[in-house]
C-alpha cells in the first residue's frame, strides 16, 4: 500500500541498495541541497534518461569480415534476409 505522507502525490516505500561510496554520495548532496535523499533519489530517477546505442552495428563482431561477403552490418539487414540466414522462408 503506497504512503500517505505529505506529498502531491501517493508514495511507494522501497529499499534501495547502494554500495557504502554511493551511500555517502547520496548523503552528501542531500545535506548539500537541504533535501532528504529520498528527494534526492526521486530526482534523479525522474531524470534519468537511458542510453539508447545510436550504432546497432553489433559492436561484438567489429572487425571481423562476414562470412558471406555482404559488406553491410547485421543491423541493416531486412528481417527477410536474417530470417532466411536461418532457412526460414519469407515472412512478407
Amino acid at each position: 500500500m503506497p504512503y500517505m505522507l505529505p506529498y502531491t502525490e501517493p508514495m511507494r516505500k522501497t529499499s534501495v541498495y547502494l554500495s557504502d561510496e554511493l551511500a555517502r554520495r547520496l548523503a552528501r548532496i542531500a545535506a548539500a541541497e537541504g533535501r532528504s535523499q529520498a528527494e534526492v533519489l526521486r530526482a534523479a530517477i525522474a531524470a534519468y534518461e537511458p542510453r539508447h546505442a545510436s550504432d546497432r552495428r553489433f559492436e561484438l563482431a567489429r572487425g571481423f569480415d562476414r562470412i558471406d561477403g555482404d559488406p553491410r552490418p547485421v543491423s541493416e539487414l531486412s528481417e527477410d534476409e536474417l530470417l532466411a540466414g536461418f532457412g526460414v522462408a519469407s515472412v512478407s
